[in-house]
């Protein structure tokens, strides 16, 4: 028996679960599935390697081919129809279609050109009524229809660095209320409550922090509401090993260098608010050397930050007024000289 080999195409700008039902029937029917991904920054910018990665991620046995010279222009047109059959039979290098798959009308003309079998799949949308352009103009209101995976790449993490008493958990909670989101609480001040011995925590410890806070993030993501406001990192985990053990575990050093990249903005508390002086603290003399310290470390990590002076509404203010400028995905140079 001759082997089927199934193909569909598409921007998934977002991918949603109307995409995922056309992959799914084709992987059901198919002995090899092959998607084409789109570049297209013109409707969005989640980058086409981010969205091929999630195919990768959720389908591993299907092959994920990277348009990043695809046609752009959507149309009806023969010049345009042509234009595209061209460029997908020359991305496939001769590879044997044997069925089309997808839910729009180019479904006809594609799989003429390939000499496929036109397969609809879902064309009246009567299983899962979305689109693309429903999603992209309010992702977060379409959350049932976003696979976990795509709908926590879509969430912009906000952290909020500092030596203690700077603001972070005032500031995090209140933006947390004024977005209808969730925020992500300190979870080392937590540990460090359960578990210190005469004030201090072991190597081991400050790992288990580092990991235990990551696992929160993970969840939070999920339920956030477009921001996640988090307090603190594993950067700041870093800092306090050095100042216990005037060292750092090997993998509290990972989690840390995995922080420089993992939150889309950042923002630097600084120590000019008057010292809360709680019992979990160590004095605003050690205050002032953490934060310098801390500040240090994001400038030798070379992580762009903004900085927060004043008091707590002028902090919020600030935080709310690069929200207002900032996109997910974009240059974040550019939201810096925009300010």
């Amino acid at each position: 028996m001759a082997s089927k080999c199934g193909l569909t195409l598409g921007k998934y700008a977002p991918l949603h679960k109307g995409h995922q039902f056309v992959i799914e029937t084709a992987l059901a029917e198919m002995d090899e599935v092959l998607v084409i991904i789109y570049d297209c920054p013109e409707v969005t910018a989640i980058p086409l390697t981010v969205r091929a990665n999630w195919l990768r991620k959720l389908y591993p046995t299907i092959q994920v081919i990277e348009a990043w010279d695809g046609p752009t222009e959507i149309g009806d047109t023969p010049e345009i129809k042509k234009k595209h059959e061209e460029y997908i039979l020359k991305a496939l290098e001769s590879k044997r279609i044997t069925h089309f798959y997808c839910s729009e009308f180019y479904g006809e003309h594609v799989s003429l050109a390939l000499g496929a079998v036109n397969r609809l799949v879902d064309s009246d949308r009567q299983t899962f009524p979305i689109s693309g352009t429903q999603v992209r103009q309010n992702p977060y209101a379409f959350k049932d229809y976003l696979h976990p995976d795509i709908y926590r790449d879509l969430i912009t993490n906000v952290v909020f660095l500092g030596a203690p008493s700077t603001g972070k958990t005032t500031i995090a909670s209140q933006l947390a209320k004024e977005y209808s989101t969730v925020w992500m609480p300190e979870y080392g001040r937590e540990y460090w409550e359960k578990h210190q011995i005469e004030r201090r925590l072991s190597l081991s410890q400050l790992v288990e922090i580092a990991k235990g806070h990551l696992e929160r993030e993970e969840t939070l993501l999920l339920q956030a509401n477009q921001y996640l406001f988090t307090d603190t990192n594993a950067l700041t985990t870093y800092q306090f090993s050095l100042y216990y053990h005037q060292t750092v575990a090997p993998e509290l050093v990972k989690f840390a260098h995995q922080a420089v990249s993992r939150y889309d903005l950042v923002f630097l508390c600084e120590a000019d608010i008057p010292y809360d002086n709680t019992s979990d603290r160590s004095g605003e003399a050690n205050r002032n050397i953490f934060q310098k310290q801390i500040k240090n470390d994001v400038i030798l990590r070379k992580i762009p930050f903004f900085t927060l002076y004043g008091d707590l509404n002028t902090r919020i203010n600030f935080v709310k007024n690069v929200l207002s400028h900032y996109q997910k995905y974009h240059n974040l140079l550019d939201l810096f000289l925009r300010l």
